[in-house]
């Protein structure tokens, strides 16, 4: 996968809000292709329990990070794009067109807690 520069993401989905999740998920992935991003992965967790290390190293696991309840999936997602650079201009655009369709999103449910979202953009450091 071409691309110098990565947004992520990662928060919890109520079991029984992940089908209103992939519908907004669908429309993020072809905005933000249509505006010129890379790729776009949503991603539902699968294996997320933390196994015992021999070294004695812990890790905080996704479900700890997302502070993720009983009856919650966890999700980590990302858009790759060229640069930083590239990044701002789509989602500028992708902005732009949220605020075209806002009357269309009015009254509908947001299906996760934005305050338990973590999120940030990444430089690509090692691509294989």
């Amino acid at each position: 996968m071409k691309g110098s520069y990565i947004d992520g993401f990662v928060f919890p989905i109520a079991k029984n809000k992940v089908a209103a999740y992939k519908k907004m998920a669908a429309w993020g992935a072809r905005t933000w292709m249509k505006y010129g991003a890379l790729a776009y992965y949503e991603c539902q967790g699968d294996d997320l329990k933390i196994k015992p290390d021999p070294s004695g190293m812990t890790a905080r696991s996704f479900v700890e990070t997302a502070d993720a309840k009983p009856g919650d999936t966890v999700w980590f997602s990302f858009i790759v794009y060229k640069n930083k650079k590239h990044r701002d201009a789509v989602n500028k655009k992708v902005m732009e067109q949220m605020n075209k369709e806002a009357k269309k999103w009015e009254g509908v449910p947001v299906p996760m807690d934005p305050t338990k979202m973590a999120y940030g953009g990444f430089k690509v450091v090692v691509r294989r």
